[in-house]
């Protein structure tokens, strides 16, 4: 019985290792130019063990969709720890900018994976993208809401815009202080922001 639950244990952690790695290599190369070879060099797997848990490199794209959307999951869950809601959309901002040099070199993983998904015709991975962002408007604007600002949604949608695009400058220039610039903008605008009045 331990070793059929520690064979089990053992497998949950190989499919993992290799879901994050799915993650970083498809955010740093690509879809197109990333093989499953690479994924496996970078979870430290035989290339097989991928064919075990992942047919395709769809599959392996999937995966790594959830593996996002799970690291939006972690930083919200930690953002709504805090009480006041303008807090939670700074701290949001925060760490955007924290991840600064990263998107200098790849842009924001959802971001740049959506507009590579977009491109091809062959499958629904596109919208399951377009997910992982909307989850991220939707828990924006509850924060706007929350703070009693009128058209919270309206609100979602710059800020989660300010982050795409600087996202892409910052990429496109190789230059993170264009995230850090930016990002202060975006705190000094949602310190600006008053609720309506009853």
């Amino acid at each position: 019985m331990t070793n059929s639950v520690n064979r089990r244990a053992r497998a949950s952690q190989k499919r993992q290792r290799l879901t994050a790695a799915a993650a970083r290599v498809l955010h740093e190369q690509g879809v197109e130019r990333t093989t499953l070879a690479d994924i496996a060099r970078e979870a430290d797997v035989p290339v097989g063990n991928v064919y075990y848990y992942f047919k395709t490199k769809d599959e392996l794209v999937q995966a790594a969709l959830a593996e996002h959307s799970a690291h939006l999951d972690e930083l919200t869950g930690r953002l709504d720890e805090l009480t006041d809601p303008r807090d939670r959309l700074k701290g949001l901002v925060s760490a955007w900018v924290d991840q600064r040099e990263t998107a200098a070199r790849h842009g924001c993983p959802t971001g740049t994976l959506a507009v590579e998904l977009d491109k091809r015709t062959d499958g629904t991975l596109d919208a399951e993208a377009g997910a992982v962002i909307r989850r991220l408007l939707d828990w924006t604007a509850t924060q706007f809401r929350t703070l009693g600002l009128p058209t919270p949604d309206d609100h979602a949608l710059t800020l989660v815009s300010a982050y795409q695009g600087m996202s892409l400058l910052t990429n496109a220039l190789r230059d993170p202080t264009v995230m850090t610039r930016e990002g202060e903008r975006l705190l000094r605008w949602l310190d600006s922001l008053k609720p309506a009045e009853g």
